[in-house]
């Protein structure tokens, strides 16, 4: 029989020092654990003070966002001209009200392309597009503007319809051509006066009893040679309407001034005028248009013979002077006012009841086209002068 033993349990000897000891590490840590906790707290209070602020702003963000979007969707649907929104792979996402009215219905989740292909035709300018005709709708002319592809491939497009400025436009330029035939066609008629009046004067001679075989031949030979010039202006007229160039040649100033007195001297001797021709140029000579300059020359002549009384002289003169060759035409006349003297230029400009004023506008335009300049010296004592200066190396 096995008999139980029992064990004595001795107490072990309390150290009074070390219990202090832990006790007082036990409130050193409780006290480190208290100041964690108060920091805590202050830091949770602090973060959930800056978190009431942040949702704050989120909030007002949030409400200046919804805003501008509303602001931004009034004005796509204000907007006159149509914005349409490709995703990356070329499909409509979004359009506003101006695009599907210029387009059509419908729009959103088609591709880009397909709509080209089934409601656009393209036309010679870039980016512009007509519309094909459907049953509601009539043609328009539209123009296409893309931004550039953002990084994920999105894109927007603006359509523009321009149907009616591009009408306007067409209109425009039709008014212009109008306006370009009706001063061409008044330009016509200027420059053929003055070679008609003479052919018809040297006609009228040809009828006379007392002319000799060889008179009534001179006098053929230069009606023939009038209805010659008039001939080649008819032709640089039209020319100039097909868009030709002008081909220039060589002219020497001598027999220019030759041509002038041929064509000018018979009116002038008809008005008991005096042509007086004072050539200084010498062998000078310039690379231009003949029959241009001629003309303008002969509208010189021609308000000189207006401006003059019979008996008066008109002095018709060429010179050299440093880098130009200079034309004049002097005559001795009433002169022209100061205040009207730049005016004279002006189409349609004139001072007599039975000018076109066009004359002036014209030598203007044809000596500003050749690179020279017109000027005016006139006063009532000294009657008027018109002075035009052409560079002498203009052929070079």
């Amino acid at each position: 029989m096995q008999t139980n033993k029992v064990i004595e349990i001795k107490p072990v000897p309390v150290d009074q020092e070390q219990l202090q000891l832990a006790f007082a590490a036990f409130n050193e840590a409780s006290e480190q654990l208290s100041g964690v906790y108060q920091e805590l707290q202050h830091q949770v209070a602090q973060l959930t003070g800056e978190l009431a602020i942040a949702n704050g702003e989120l909030h007002r963000q949030l409400i200046a966002k919804e805003n501008l979007s509303q602001q931004l969707s009034l004005l796509l649907n204000a907007l006159p001209g149509g914005v349409i929104a490709l995703n990356g792979q070329e499909c409509i996402e979004q359009v506003n009200p101006a695009a599907i009215s210029i387009l059509g219905e419908p729009l959103l989740g088609l591709a880009w392309h397909q709509v080209i292909q089934e409601r656009l035709s393209s036309t010679v300018i870039i980016n512009e597009w007509l519309t094909k005709q459907q049953e509601s709708a009539e043609q328009r002319r539209i123009r296409i503007e893309s931004s550039a592809t953002d990084s994920t491939g999105r894109r927007i497009l603006l359509v523009n319809d321009i149907t009616e400025a591009y009408a306007l436009q067409d209109q425009i330029r039709r008014n212009q051509r109008l306006t370009s035939m009706g001063e061409m066609a008044a330009n016509l008629a200027h420059q053929l006066r003055t070679p008609l009046s003479t052919a018809l004067l040297y006609a009228n001679h040809l009828g006379s009893d007392a002319l000799t075989p060889a008179e009534r031949q001179k006098f053929a030979t230069k009606t023939i040679e009038r209805m010659h010039h008039l001939e080649h202006l008819i032709n640089d007229m039209l020319r100039f309407v097909k868009g030709e160039i002008t081909q220039l040649e060589n002219v020497e100033i001598s027999h220019l001034l030759a041509e002038l007195r041929q064509v000018i001297e018979p009116q002038m001797t008809q008005h008991s005028l005096q042509l007086i021709v004072h050539d200084l140029s010498k062998t000078e000579s310039l690379m231009t248009d003949r029959q241009a300059l001629c003309g303008a020359m002969i509208n010189l002549l021609e308000n000189a013979m207006q401006a003059s009384s019979p008996g008066d002289q008109i002095i018709l003169k060429s010179d050299v002077e440093n880098e130009n060759i200079v034309l004049s035409v002097h005559d001795d006349g009433s002169g022209i006012d100061a205040a009207l003297q730049e005016r004279l230029f002006e189409p349609f400009f004139t001072t007599r009841s039975e000018g076109t004023g066009l004359g002036l506008a014209i030598v203007r335009g044809v000596i500003q086209s050749m690179e020279g300049s017109v000027q005016i010296n006139s006063s009532p004592d000294t009657g008027t002068e018109f002075v035009i200066r052409l560079p002498r190396n203009r052929g070079d």
